[in-house]
């Protein structure tokens, strides 16, 4: 396989043709944060604060799904990258109801542990989060809206690895919601599987198995990668 040569943070690495710059930083042990990417599953860039820089340009780009090209000089760090993220991870707070202290993912949250990591200890925006419903018509698991980030991670492990197809985003901006099947009830959901990889593939406490509080509500996402790469093994042998 080809190989593409590229500074990212002034290092010179070597990657595979077609690695994005997050695959390929990864590599090479460098570490660029991230929401809605989950290894496994492709890559949206819909959080976008995996942002980088890039030599002889303004504008930053969403390191899950740029390509590594021949000759790239990437950021991975800087006071202007950080200033970016710390406001992505603000309107995403602002935007849903996160109070941690009473939820089922707190500690175990990837939105708080990137808050956290990025010092943001508060929010300098309004808050715009609605009232929305907890939809727990479900046997086994509770959607909560209020914690949802529409990163889209729990759509694409339904679609991708279960084939079930049954969530999709609804409506746009601030209406934006997670709706299952034709818009109904999720325990009304005729294609849910009841597998769980939703579940695990969430990265905050908006979608949960019932029965479970904190702290035994413990997620794991790499069962997404290995589901993905014995499907990748098997479908090539």
């Amino acid at each position: 396989m080809k190989t593409v040569s590229a500074r990212i943070d002034g290092e010179l690495i070597t990657a595979q043709e077609g690695q994005t710059v997050l695959e390929a930083a990864r590599d090479h042990d460098k570490y660029i944060p991230t929401l809605c990417y989950l290894k496994g599953l492709s890559a949206t860039g819909a959080c976008r604060v995996c942002m980088v820089e890039l030599a002889g340009t303004d504008r930053l780009l969403a390191a899950c799904t740029t390509p590594l090209q021949e000759g790239m000089s990437i950021r991975t760090t800087s006071a202007k990258l950080e200033e970016y993220r710390k406001m992505a991870v603000e309107l995403l707070l602002v935007e849903r109801n996160h109070i941690c202290s009473v939820c089922a993912s707190n500690g175990r949250c990837e939105l708080q542990a990137l808050a956290q990591s990025l010092e943001v200890t508060h929010v300098r925006y309004p808050y715009n989060n609605p009232r929305l419903h907890v939809d727990m018509s479900h046997p086994r698991y509770v959607l909560d809206h209020n914690r949802c980030i529409l990163c889209t991670r729990c759509v694409r492990a339904c679609a991708e690895l279960e084939g079930a197809h049954v969530w999709e985003v609804s409506a746009r901006g601030i209406s934006s919601v997670l709706v299952s099947d034709m818009a109904d009830d999720w325990g009304n959901a005729r294609n849910c599987t009841g597998c769980g990889k939703c579940i695990q593939a969430c990265p905050t406490g908006a979608l949960v198995e019932k029965g479970f509080a904190f702290p035994s509500s413990e997620k794991s996402s790499e069962m997404i990668a290995r589901i993905s790469a014995t499907r990748t093994i098997a479908h090539h042998s």
